[in-house]
């Protein structure tokens, strides 16, 4: 089912996520950058549910979180890979390659293939990087989560303004060298 005035596709993104905002952001650059009628509508998810529901009901927000979404003006809807591609296809700046993701080999498109595989690994990490409201990573993510987690609390989350601490002398701290003395 489609909206009545949809006439181009509609990217809904998490705009809880860091790296979903940032992909977005880029997206509408692009459209702006394009011609004066957007090609893509960039809609975050979070800000009305039921409406979105309206564009397409077979849409299930959950779902949308954590995958991307593409409503399309004919009321079918890309996901993951899919999706990415028709995006890419409807920027101005980006359509000219985007003829490689048709090429078929024996009835496989690797370059499409390629695409599944790497929105695939894309939407494993964001968790990684501080994406909690996109799902849970991937039992193959767990491990670099934790060392990014571990490693992290090792070094602490704030850095020092300088690269190195200043030194202070002694005296300036009120101490005196002898207030330090090692005893044997």
């Amino acid at each position: 089912m489609q909206s009545k005035n949809q006439t181009a596709p509609v990217l809904l993104f998490n705009d809880e996520c860091g790296v979903c905002r940032s992909i977005a952001g880029w997206v509408k650059k692009q459209v702006q950058a394009g011609s004066s009628t957007p090609s893509i509508v960039v809609r975050p998810i979070g800000q009305n549910p039921e409406e979105l529901r309206a564009l397409n009901q077979d849409l299930n927000i959950w779902d949308a979180y954590a995958t991307i979404h593409l409503l399309m003006p004919d009321g079918s809807m890309k996901l993951g890979g899919e999706a990415v591609a028709e995006v890419l296809r409807n920027l101005p700046s980006t359509r000219w390659f985007t003829w490689t993701f048709a090429i078929s080999v024996f009835g496989v498109r690797p370059f499409q293939a390629i695409l599944n595989l790497a929105y695939a690994i894309l939407a494993d990490v964001r968790p990684i990087f501080g994406c909690e409201s996109c799902g849970t990573p991937s039992p193959w993510v767990r491990p670099i989560r934790w060392i990014v987690k571990w490693t992290a609390s090792l070094f602490g989350t704030s850095h020092p303004a300088s690269p190195s601490r200043h030194f202070t002398s002694f005296p300036a701290k009120g101490r005196t060298p002898q207030a330090h003395h090692i005893w044997v």
